[in-house]
C-alpha cells in the first residue's frame, strides 16, 4: 500500500486535482512532482489565481512588455499569458490524459472565461470557443459559471465538443440543472452524428463559502451543533443527484455511445474556520468517479495528517435531516445560495480587474 496519503485517495475512486498555477510551479518541475509523487491528477485555475501568480512575481513582465507592443487590449494580453501557461500545464498532464484504458479521464487543466461575462450567455459561447481553440488541447477544460446565463452557453459548448468546467456551483436545484445542460449538450452532439466519447465535463460545486455564509444563521437560531455540517450535507446530496441522474435509461443511451458521466468536483476546499480540522472538505468527501480541487497549502495538510477513506455515503440519513433542521429554522438555502453565486462572481470580478489594472502598470 502507498504510503502517500494524497495518493491513497485515489484508491477509493477519487482524483485530487490542484487549485493553483503559476510559471514557477510550472517550469521548476514541481508541478511533474507533485503529479509523480502525490498522484495529482489535473489543475484548475481562476482569475484570482492568475492575479496572485501576475502581481506577485517578475515571471511575466517580459511578456507583458512584448504583448504590449501590440494593440492587443489589457484582457486580450491577460489570456495570451493565461493560454501560454495553460498549454505547458496540459503538456505536463498529457501521459495522465493519455493513460492506458481510461483515456480522457484525467489529466485535465481548466481555464476560465472572463469573469466579466457570467451574466452574457452569447458573449460566453464566443470566448469559449476563442479559448478552446487557442490553447489547442484535447485535456483543457474551460471554466463556465453555472449561472441561470451560464446554462445555455454550457449545453452549447459541450454540443460543440468543448470539455466544460462548470464552476460556481452552491444549490442542488442549480446543480441538477447543470447536469441537465450537460446530457442535452451530448444529446444535440450526438443527433449529428458527432462522437461523444471524448467530451468530458466537470461540475464545481464550492463547499467552505457556504458555511462561511451559514453558519452564523445556525449560531442565531440555536442550531450552532451544526456549524461547519451544511456544505458537506449539501455536497453529499448532490452525489446522490448525480447517482440518479447518471443511471437512467436516457443517460444509458449516450453511455453506449461513449459518454462518460459530468464527475462532481469539490471545490472550496480549504477549510476558513480554525475551530476545524483543515483537511475536512478533503476528509468527508473521499467516494468514486468524483474529484477534489486543492489549493496547494490543503495538500501539503493532507499529505501530513490526512485520514484517506471512503466516505461520501455515509450517514445520509444525518445528511438529509441536517438539511431539513435548518430549513424548518426559517434559513432560506435558496436565498443563501443565491447569495453565494452573486458574491462569487464578485470574488472573481475584483481580482481580474485587479490583475488588468496590473497589467496596464507594467505596460
Amino acid at each position: 500500500m502507498d504510503t502517500n496519503k494524497v495518493k491513497r485517495i485515489h484508491d477509493f475512486g477519487q482524483s485530487i486535482w490542484l487549485d493553483f498555477i503559476d510559471r514557477k510551479v510550472i517550469f521548476s518541475g514541481e508541478l511533474k512532482k507533485l503529479i509523480e509523487e502525490d498522484g495529482v491528477r489535473g489543475i484548475t485555475s481562476n482569475p484570482a489565481i492568475f492575479e496572485k501568480a501576475i502581481s506577485s512575481s517578475s515571471d511575466y513582465d517580459a511578456d507583458i512588455a512584448e504583448l504590449s507592443k501590440s494593440d492587443k487590449t489589457n484582457e486580450e494580453i491577460f489570456f495570451g499569458l493565461a493560454v501560454a501557461d495553460i498549454k505547458l500545464a496540459c503538456d505536463i498532464f498529457w501521459p495522465v490524459y493519455n493513460e492506458k484504458d481510461v483515456v480522457g479521464a484525467d489529466g485535465y487543466v481548466s481555464l476560465e472565461v472572463s469573469p466579466f461575462l457570467a451574466m452574457d450567455t452569447q458573449a460566453t459561447i464566443i470566448q469559449a470557443r476563442q479559448l478552446w481553440e487557442e490553447v489547442g488541447k484535447a485535456n483543457v477544460m474551460i471554466k463556465i459559471p453555472g449561472t441561470e446565463s451560464g446554462l445555455i452557453a454550457i449545453e452549447t459548448a459541450i454540443s460543440e465538443g468543448i470539455n466544460i468546467n462548470v464552476t460556481l456551483l452552491f444549490s442542488l436545484e442549480r446543480y441538477e440543472a447543470v447536469t441537465e445542460a450537460y446530457i442535452s449538450g451530448l444529446e444535440k452532439r450526438a443527433a449529428q452524428g458527432l462522437p461523444v466519447a471524448h467530451v468530458s465535463s466537470v461540475a464545481s460545486f464550492f463547499l467552505s463559502r457556504i458555511d462561511i455564509l451559514v453558519d452564523p444563521f445556525l449560531d442565531r437560531n440555536g442550531l450552532g451543533e451544526l456549524k461547519g455540517e451544511i456544505a458537506i450535507a449539501s455536497a453529499k446530496l448532490a452525489y446522490q443527484i448525480y447517482k440518479r441522474v447518471f443511471s437512467t435509461d436516457r443517460w444509458k443511451r449516450l453511455a453506449e455511445k461513449g459518454a462518460v458521466p459530468q464527475r462532481l468536483l469539490w471545490a472550496s476546499t480549504s477549510n476558513k474556520n480554525p475551530e476545524f480540522k483543515d483537511t475536512r472538505y478533503v476528509e468527508a468527501l473521499i467516494g468514486p468517479d468524483t474529484v477534489n480541487t486543492v489549493p496547494l497549502e490543503t495538500l501539503e495538510a493532507y499529505r501530513d495528517h490526512g485520514d484517506p477513506a471512503s466516505r461520501l455515503e455515509s450517514d445520509l440519513e444525518a445528511a438529509k435531516s441536517v438539511m431539513e433542521r435548518v430549513k424548518a429554522a426559517g434559513i432560506d438555502m435558496g436565498a443563501v445560495t443565491k447569495q453565494l453565486e452573486d458574491e462569487g462572481i464578485e470574488k472573481f470580478n475584483a481580482p481580474f480587474q485587479k490583475l488588468l489594472d496590473a497589467i496596464e502598470k507594467q505596460k
